[in-house]
């Protein structure tokens, strides 16, 4: 193996550029492995960390950024058993903190971030999963401990949570319902659950339409803004509000009268502070399982990336005009 690799790296949050450089390839400690990348998930948090929008996860620079990655394991650390070399691997790994991120051709990464990748998926279908299947999970099975019977509420269910929201609610048993635009009401509905146009029904009328007037047991909010508001409104008494996206001030009333829990989820944390790294694995371990019985999908949009598109991959994630999950392939 060449001493060297290619990465892109970010030197100024001013300027949020991303410069083709060689780097040293990373030696491998005793818990770690070596991934060599093959594809690199784009996620809404590594436009805002290179554009220094998210002082929360930023790393120091000059960093390498990109938080999920689909690779082939080249070496192994004296103190992993669950990897040899050769296994194809995935996970939400780094491109926070002081963890190198995966818009490289090899990374060293923690064993336990890690899980063997859904035989039956691409490489790019691989990398379109940790950040948001593992944020959807810890909402819904962690949190709401989620399960058949119970009526879901995913907001923005065509997003990159949202659609593993739904699936994961779907596996569970429970009964699904998500908001989208017009436009994504096939993705929706592909997916199993019931469409709700969210430009057309406001809260008061879906949740009549929808859950009787009195509202559904678990919503989950993927959008934040005044849709948490929304959410905080649709929950029936005593039910369970997760939010992924809780960065605003909010009025907490309607919530608090219906004795509802709200949860928060920060997918980060164990990457940033080093604790709960080996839940993600199994949670991954988890999402495999799902994959290869064909109960959760990864929904890609259409337009494809390499190495050098990256800053434009960037720049689309930004926009919002896409569909599912934007990904990056590395070699």
């Amino acid at each position: 193996m060449n001493e060297s690799m290619k990465a892109l790296v970010l030197e100024s949050y001013e300027t949020g550029e991303m410069i083709e450089q060689r780097i040293p390839v990373p030696t491998v400690g005793t818990n770690e492995v070596l991934v060599r990348i093959m594809a690199s998930g784009v996620n809404p948090i590594d436009y805002k960390i290179r554009t220094g929008q998210a002082p929360y996860a930023e790393p120091e620079l000059p960093a390498v950024l990109g938080t999920d990655l689909a690779g082939v394991v080249e070496a192994v650390g004296s103190e992993v058993s669950k990897f040899t070399v050769g296994d194809e691997v995935y996970g939400l790994t780094g491109g926070v903190r002081g963890l190198q991120g995966s818009l490289a051709e090899f990374v060293a990464v923690d064993a336990d971030l890690l899980a063997i990748k859904p035989q039956n998926i691409s490489m790019r279908e691989a990398a379109a999963i940790p950040l948001v299947f593992l944020t959807a999970w810890e909402g819904l099975v962690d949190k709401a401990n989620v399960s058949a019977g119970q009526h879901v509420l995913v907001q923005g269910g065509a997003g990159g949570v949202g659609h593993m929201a739904v699936q994961i609610a779907r596996a569970k048993g429970a009964t699904v319902f998500a908001t989208a635009s017009a436009a994504k009401q096939h993705i929706i509905e592909s997916y199993g659950a019931t469409f709700i146009d969210y430009n057309r029904q406001n809260v008061t009328d879906y949740v009549q339409t929808h859950a009787a007037g009195l509202g559904f047991d678990v919503v989950y909010d993927t959008v934040g803004g005044s849709i948490l508001d929304d959410s905080l409104v649709a929950v029936k008494p005593y039910g369970h509000v997760l939010s992924c996206y809780a960065f605003a001030e909010h009025n907490l009333a309607p919530g608090s009268l219906r004795c509802a829990t709200l949860s928060g989820v920060y997918v980060l944390y164990p990457m940033i502070s080093g604790t709960g790294r080996a839940h993600h694995g199994d949670i991954l371990r988890e999402a495999t399982r799902l994959v290869e019985e064909g109960k959760v999908k990864p929904l890609l949009d259409e337009r494809e990336y390499n190495f050098s598109d990256a800053l434009k991959a960037h720049h689309d994630q930004e926009s919002g005009r896409i569909t599912g999950k934007l990904v990056i392939s590395i070699q």
